[in-house]
């Protein structure tokens, strides 16, 4: 059993990913420092959890006590350098590799010596990121899944590069924030999103051809095969900006049509449309 000697953790990004990943670490008594280039974002990032823990404890799933200690747990800081050195960094920023290139060489110098970087990127290659940085030994992927404080998976991508020593301590890790790591090897699209992004792209098909209404297609999906939430309704959840990205790149990387975007998908985020985000996109959100 690989021992946890130090629990603090720095999160790059205070979106919706990275949000729910420093609320988790905060909740299994981690030291969290939660970092985002845009001041608003962090802030808006730190009240979304206070008031995610707030809700916990109108509901009792939380008693006021914890909520307290959780909150007084999450760290806001104006820069990467005003975080302390973490046996863990975990970058949560926007899908575009060369923002997430430049976090990561940044992100460096705040790294125990024997620290791990870890990207929660859900499609970039992990080997490519990697080769940013001055230990790609020690460079893996955590890909979380949203929302975070209730998903169980966590993607473990190893690299080329990456150690089966920074892989086991990245298991480690995850488990000791209550989740149920799974590895896999860099690819574009890993597992998850290799699969699960054709279908949400062929029932924008559907839906483009006028086979079925949104709600229809979702209907179906979830009544005939079980899923607990139709495609549709799952792109807007996901953001449907994020969905057009990952196919781009598994279409670029894999070069095969079946991971063609569909043009309703590029109309829609063309238009602003990108689901729950924006209050809109399949569906209208309040």
């Amino acid at each position: 059993m690989i021992q946890l000697t130090q629990k603090t953790v720095t999160v790059i990004g205070a979106g919706t990913m990275g949000r729910g990943i420093a609320q988790v670490f905060a909740q299994s008594g981690y030291e969290v420092y939660l970092y985002d280039a845009i001041p608003k974002a962090l802030d808006e990032g730190v009240a979304f959890i206070h008031k995610m823990l707030d809700r916990a404890v109108q509901k009792g799933t939380l008693n006021a006590e914890d909520a307290l200690a959780i909150k007084n747990r999450l760290h806001p800081v104006r820069s990467i350098g005003e975080a302390p050195k973490c046996p863990l960094i975990i970058e949560a920023a926007t899908e575009k590799p060369d923002i997430k290139t430049e976090i990561l060489k940044a992100a460096q110098s705040r790294l125990t010596d024997d620290g791990i970087l870890a990207t929660n990127t859900s499609s970039i290659s992990i080997t490519q990121l990697a080769a940013a940085t001055e230990h790609p030994d020690r460079f893996i992927g955590m890909h979380f899944f949203n929302p975070v404080p209730l998903m169980k998976l966590v993607e473990v991508v190893k690299g080329l590069q990456t150690s089966d020593e920074t892989v086991k301590r990245t298991v480690a890790i995850a488990e000791s924030v209550g989740k149920s790591p799974v590895q896999c090897n860099d690819h574009p699209g890993f597992v998850s999103n290799r699969i699960l992004m054709p279908m949400i792209n062929e029932a924008i098909f559907c839906l483009q051809d006028g086979v079925a209404e949104a709600a229809a297609i979702d209907e179906i999906m979830k009544l005939g095969m079980n899923h607990p939430m139709g495609p549709l309704a799952l792109g807007d959840l996901i953001g449907l900006d994020v969905c057009l990205f990952i196919l781009e790149v598994l279409h670029r990387d894999l070069g095969e049509d079946r991971y063609r975007p569909c043009p309703l998908l590029r109309k829609m985020v063309a238009a602003g449309r990108l689901g729950r985000k924006t209050k809109q996109g399949f569906y209208h959100y309040e």
